[in-house]
């Protein structure tokens, strides 16, 4: 996620470095670039925190589905919060929040870029022990030990992204006009770390989370399919949405990212490399935008799926949505296990009430 906000400032020219095109060199393209993450700023920052007061306040039922959102919530949030100082960056042109900032910032968006995808991935595994395992096994899965389960995934996250504290300075550069400036930027002095970094970001941070969740989706849809209690419940639906469009923002992003790896095998100034080099520097700039406007799209994803609670339940209608996602839980109740027929009843009992 290094190459967000440098992608908002991509120059046009090509120089000799395949990083240059981090350079705020354009004046069309960071004036579009500010005016992306100022939209992306007046809706993430109020949307998310809109579902962490939903859910804190609003919320009677805090199923294991909903602690997960919430923590995604969070990540997003906070993210957005600090596009300001992007934003800054581009008006001036030139970063003037020094070197502990810049690898401070770029750092936090790459725990960001990991915590989703840990988070949906954590979502998926969980739906898979509800629905696949026996009811014994998916009882014992506690909410705090879910918590204990986050708490390591947030660790994982802060060592996975320390390549993008490493790897970013800041350095001078001479924009258009020949004028100095100050630039927050890649620093890999070695091809290598390019291929580090960005094979570690694409492995560690889509293939192998992917990968899992698009087994323990296999998993479930062929246990649905041995029991006579077909229908989807409501946090399978939610969980599964949340999953695709994470996927649609994040899949070009990876591209590009092994499209620049593989453009470092080449020897420089070879057709092929020259040709690479041209496809991710012109590209970077779309898929990177999609990837961090993905942050914001969350809020927009829940409101849609809660719509039909509005009228009812006013400002309470996300928290209304999350409490149903609770009926989709396998759990104790009364001292007796509630089955995978009891969830899908209280997913129908609940559709009934909102039909009403």
């Amino acid at each position: 996620m290094n190459n967000l906000t440098e992608a908002f400032r991509h120059s046009m020219a090509q120089d000799e470095s395949p990083e240059d095109d981090s350079v705020v060199s354009n004046d069309f393209s960071t004036t579009v670039g500010a005016l992306i993450l100022g939209l992306v700023f007046l809706l993430g920052v109020p949307g998310n925190f809109f579902i962490v007061w939903s859910i804190l306040a609003r919320a009677r039922r805090r199923s294991v589905t909903t602690l997960l959102i919430l923590n995604l919530a969070c990540a997003d949030g906070f993210l957005m919060a600090l596009t300001i100082f992007f934003i800054i960056y581009l008006a001036k042109q030139s970063w003037v929040f020094g070197t502990a900032m810049c690898k401070g910032l770029f750092y936090l968006c790459n725990v960001n870029m990991y915590a989703s995808i840990f988070l949906i991935t954590l979502m998926s595994v969980h739906r898979l022990v509800v629905v696949v395992l026996p009811r014994r096994t998916s009882a014992k899965i506690s909410r705090k030990v879910v918590r204990r389960i986050i708490l390591g995934m947030w660790l994982l996250v802060a060592v996975t992204a320390l390549p993008s504290l490493v790897f970013r300075d800041v350095r001078e550069d001479k924009d258009e006009r020949n004028k100095t400036r100050l630039v927050c930027a890649p620093n890999h002095t070695l091809p290598r770390y390019v291929r580090f970094q960005y094979s570690l970001e694409t492995v560690a941070g889509f293939i192998l989370p992917y990968a899992v969740i698009i087994t323990s989706y296999v998993l479930i849809l062929r246990r649905l399919r041995e029991t006579k209690f077909r229908r989807k419940v409501r946090s399978e639906k939610l969980i599964l949405a949340i999953v695709v469009m994470f996927c649609l923002f994040w899949l070009p992003y990876h591209v590009i990212n092994m499209i620049q790896v593989a453009a470092e095998w080449y020897k420089e100034g070879s057709p092929r490399r020259e040709t690479l080099e041209y496809i991710y520097q012109s590209s970077r700039a779309i898929t990177s935008a999609l990837a961090f406007i993905s942050s914001c799209a969350n809020p927009v994803l829940y409101t849609f799926a809660g719509k039909s609670y509005i009228r009812k339940n006013g400002l309470g209608f996300m928290a209304r949505l999350f409490e149903g996602t609770s009926l989709d839980q396998t759990a104790t109740k009364r001292g007796k296990d509630v089955t995978l027929s009891d969830v899908d009843s209280g997913a129908a009992s609940l559709s009934a009430q909102n039909g009403r």
